[in-house]
């Protein structure tokens, strides 16, 4: 078991596992709603993605919802890449030395906000979904 309360930077596998045990404390029907969603671990973002967005920092992105969000998908629009969370290991491990939260509080954090995107949640039921996660 890896020990999230040592700031030892996990390994890119080891990070993957925190992701997808906090993707797993999900409210169950949050889950489902997200099964064509793909989950990605990258190290930082692009320098395309961070151009785009206007940040200069690649540590200012701890992740990224890619894709058409539901409040404006049509059945009639063939999406030509799969819809994607992007998780920066870096920039959240960065972001988890400096804060007294553990690693999985973060991650979960970030993907609850990144899927919120993707259903168009307001940060009410963002907040609601992570406060179930995390308790």
């Amino acid at each position: 078991m890896i020990d999230l309360n040592k700031h030892r930077a996990p390994s890119l596998t080891e990070f993957e596992t925190i992701a997808n045990t906090a993707f797993k404390r999900l409210p169950a029907a949050f889950r489902d709603m997200t099964k064509d969603v793909l989950i990605r671990i990258e190290e930082f973002p692009t320098d395309e993605v961070l151009d785009s967005l206007g940040i200069d920092s690649p540590f200012g992105l701890l992740g990224l919802y890619q894709g058409v969000d539901l409040t404006r998908q049509s059945i009639l629009d063939v999406s030509p890449l799969p819809e994607m969370i992007f998780l920066y290991r870096r920039p959240i491990l960065d972001y988890w030395a400096s804060h007294e939260e553990k690693l999985g509080d973060i991650i979960t954090h970030v993907l609850v906000h990144e899927i919120g995107h993707h259903f168009g949640l307001s940060d009410d039921d963002m907040e609601r979904i992570e406060s179930e996660a995390t308790a």
